[in-house]
């Protein structure tokens, strides 16, 4: 489902549609204009879909566990397009401070710590 259609849901519905909130699925978008900023100074070809829909596609196949034969049939692109699109989102993010996980050894000292 493209981005068009669902930015007209209330907060909950799309809470319940993507998995995220609205003021994280805006976060998100943030980071990646800012990425996506960075990596068109190098040049080349111009996405075919919205920042928004290649992040909703991302969310799709992280949420529901579609295959990106599914996801390319939905958004129009080619399954490679879809791969291509859902990694660049995930590598992307989790390079960010903001949506890092805590290491190993943070997590293990956090639980024998009282």
């Amino acid at each position: 489902m493209k981005f068009d259609k669902i930015e007209k849901l209330d907060d909950e519905r799309f809470r319940r549609l993507t998995g995220v909130k609205r003021t994280t699925f805006n976060k998100m978008v943030q980071i990646l204009q800012e990425a996506d900023k960075a990596k068109k100074i190098k040049g080349g070809r111009k996405y075919k879909l919205s920042l928004e829909d290649m992040l909703l596609m991302a969310l799709e196949y992280m949420r529901e566990y579609r295959t990106y034969f599914h996801i390319s049939q939905s958004y129009g692109v080619s399954e490679s397009s879809a791969y291509k699109a859902v990694k660049w989102i995930e590598d992307t993010l989790i390079k960010h401070p903001d949506f890092a996980l805590p290491g190993r050894k943070e997590l293990l000292k956090s639980d024998t710590e009282i």
